[in-house]
């Protein structure tokens, strides 16, 4: 089996409306070109300067999510929503979900990120995540139509034992829609996706924002889809818009079966 996938790259902002439309035609034009599995990156909706406050946070049901849902069912395609901030009962904040939506529009999966990016570096960079966002506690693996794909936001790409986890639960493709800082990212990003897919021996998507969100809050962009030897098959370089590269799963299975070290692990 063969499939199209797109990663779609943003520079969101305080802007809803212009953050919505954006999204819908890059998802329209990844849906035109083939592409059957489409991904957005973090805060695709609406993207902070630092320290500003979150907008009115959305229910599942939400008007973004109802708006992502019509999207993935008038191209009939899947669709990751990046994330949104979801309301938390009983909480001044919010979770940080992704959603996932099949062809038909239904809801496949949330995942609430788990891993809170709460950062001071002298001289670079201080983001306290938490403060805003309470974290989710559950791993999720999505069964899609084409096979399982493991959830993951952001800062989750650095805490390697998740997507080992999501690779124990069936994942064939690890989804990480970020926001990387432009600091860490011009360092770190595509090191990371690429350890992720050779550890896992899995296909990375990764979505992502660029450029400058407002005062104090600027993202590396590089979107790119990378294949379960490491190699990189699909980048958006620089600014909005899309890049498209083709998931071979029978080339994945060959390659879990010529280098089986997911059935060696001895710690677990």
């Amino acid at each position: 089996m063969k499939l199209l996938a797109a990663v779609v790259q943003l520079n969101s902002s305080a802007d809803t409306a212009r953050n919505l439309a954006t999204t819908e035609r890059l998802v329209t034009e990844a849906a035109r070109r083939g592409a059957g599995f489409v991904a957005l990156p973090e805060n695709f909706a609406y993207l902070r300067s630092e320290g500003e406050p979150i907008p009115e946070a959305q229910d599942l049901g939400g008007p973004w999510a109802q708006r992502m849902a019509k999207l993935a069912r008038e191209h009939q395609i899947t669709l990751l929503a990046g994330s949104l901030p979801e309301k938390v009962p009983g909480e001044s904040r919010v979770y940080n979900s992704s959603l996932l939506f099949g062809p038909s529009g239904e809801r496949l999966a949330v995942y609430r990120k788990i891993h809170l990016f709460d950062i001071d570096v002298p001289g670079m960079e201080h983001l306290k995540e938490s403060k805003a966002v309470a974290p989710g506690n559950e791993v999720v693996c999505a069964e899609t139509p084409f096979g399982g794909l493991g959830l993951s936001i952001c800062y989750d790409l650095r805490f390697p034992e998740l997507y080992r986890k999501l690779t124990r639960q069936g994942a064939r493709v690890l989804a990480v829609p970020s926001a990387f800082t432009d600091r860490t990212g011009k360092d770190h990003w595509e090191v990371l996706l690429r350890a992720r897919a050779i550890e896992n021996l899995a296909f990375v998507v990764a979505p992502a924002q660029v450029g400058v969100h407002g005062q104090g809050r600027a993202s590396h962009g590089h979107a790119m889809i990378v294949d379960p030897w490491g190699s990189i098959t699909a980048q958006v370089a620089d600014g909005e818009g899309i890049a498209l590269a083709e998931l071979d799963f029978e080339r994945q299975d060959r390659l879990r079966r010529e280098l089986p070290a997911l059935a060696h692990t001895r710690l677990l």
